[in-house]
C-alpha cells in the first residue's frame, strides 16, 4: 500500500501549464485540479493538462468539478443554491458533471469531485430520492468512464452522507473529506466522522477552520494548525483505516499570505505523515 502523499489545489483557469508549474514549485507530487468553468473542458486543454502532468511528474488525484449557477455559501440561501439539491439547476449541473467526467477521462484523472449540497437529512423528504437518482445518473456515467465520483464533505451530516452512498449504490462512490468544512458547517467533528464513513474516504482537503457562532454564516476558515481540526489525530485515524490517498492543501485566500500558509501547512503535514 502506497504512502500518504501531499498535494495542493491547482486552478485550471490559470492555465494547465501554469497551474501545474506552481504545484511543482511547491514540491508537491500530487494535486487536485479545480474548475468551475465548463467552457475549459475541451480536448485541447485536456491534452495540455496531461502533457504538463507528465512533464512535471505530478499525479492529478481528482478533477474538482464546479457546476454553473448561483452558489451562496451560508445557511440561509445555501440549501436552495448549492449542488444537485436545488431542482431548478439539477439537470444543467448533472450535464456539466458528465462533461467534467469526459474531460477527466481524456486527461486520465481517476475521479471527479463536487459539493452535492444540503442533502435532506430526512430520507422521507421528497427531494431525497430525486437527489439520489441524479447522483446515480452521474455516478454511473463516471463508472462507464472508469472513474469514481467523490462527495466533497460540508453541507451534510456524516450519517446522511453514508446513507446517500448506500442508497445510490453504484459501487464507485467515495468521499473527499474536507475536515474544516465539517466544522465550518457545524455538522461534525471530523475525527469522529471517520467512525461513520471512514471506509469511503479517498482524498482529503487539508484545510482548517472553526465552528459557526451564529445560525446564518459558516465558521471561519483558518490556516493549517490554527483552527479546530485535530490534524495529528485525524492523520493517525486515516492511517489506521489504511488510507493511502493524498492530503491536498486548500487555503481559500489569495496573494502572498496564501503562499506562505501553504508552505507552512506543507511542513506541518509532512511531519505528521512521516
Amino acid at each position: 500500500m502506497s504512502q500518504i502523499r501531499l498535494g495542493v489545489m491547482a486552478p485550471l483557469p490559470e492555465g494547465p501549464e501554469e497551474a501545474l508549474q506552481k504545484v511543482a514549485e511547491f514540491g508537491f507530487p500530487t494535486c487536485q485540479v479545480v474548475c468551475w468553468d465548463n467552457s475549459l473542458f475541451t480536448d485541447a486543454i485536456a491534452d495540455r493538462l496531461r502533457a504538463a502532468a507528465d512533464r512535471l511528474d505530478i499525479e492529478i488525484t481528482t478533477l474538482w468539478t464546479g457546476a454553473p449557477g448561483r452558489y451562496v455559501w451560508n445557511f440561509i440561501e445555501g440549501p436552495t443554491t448549492i449542488g444537485l439539491v436545488p431542482p431548478q439547476m439539477r439537470r444543467e449541473r448533472v450535464a456539466v458533471l458528465k462533461q467534467g467526467s469526459d474531460f477527466a477521462r481524456r486527461v486520465g484523472i481517476p475521479s471527479i469531485t463536487t459539493h452535492v449540497g444540503f442533502i435532506p437529512e430526512n430520507p422521507s423528504d421528497p427531494t431525497y430520492p430525486e437527489v439520489v437518482a441524479a447522483l446515480r445518473e452521474v455516478a454511473e456515467y463516471c463508472r462507464a468512464n472508469g472513474q469514481e465520483f467523490w462527495f466533497e464533505t460540508g453541507q451534510e451530516t456524516p450519517i446522511t452522507l453514508l446513507r446517500t452512498i448506500e442508497d445510490t449504490g453504484t459501487g464507485n462512490l467515495g468521499i473527499n473529506l474536507d475536515p474544516a468544512n465539517l466544522l465550518m458547517y457545524g455538522k461534525a467533528n471530523p475525527v469522529d466522522a471517520l467512525d461513520v464513513f471512514g471506509q469511503y474516504v479517498r482524498g482529503v482537503h487539508a484545510k482548517d477552520g472553526e465552528y459557526p457562532t451564529d445560525g446564518r454564516n459558516l465558521g471561519p476558515e483558518k490556516a493549517l494548525g490554527e483552527g479546530r481540526v485535530n490534524f495529528p489525530a485525524l492523520v493517525a485515524r486515516l492511517k489506521a483505516l489504511g488510507f493511502s490517498g493524498a492530503l491536498t492543501i486548500e487555503r481559500e485566500i489569495s496573494g502572498p499570505q496564501q503562499i506562505a500558509d501553504i508552505r507552512r501547512g506543507q511542513a506541518f503535514l509532512a511531519a505528521l505523515i512521516e
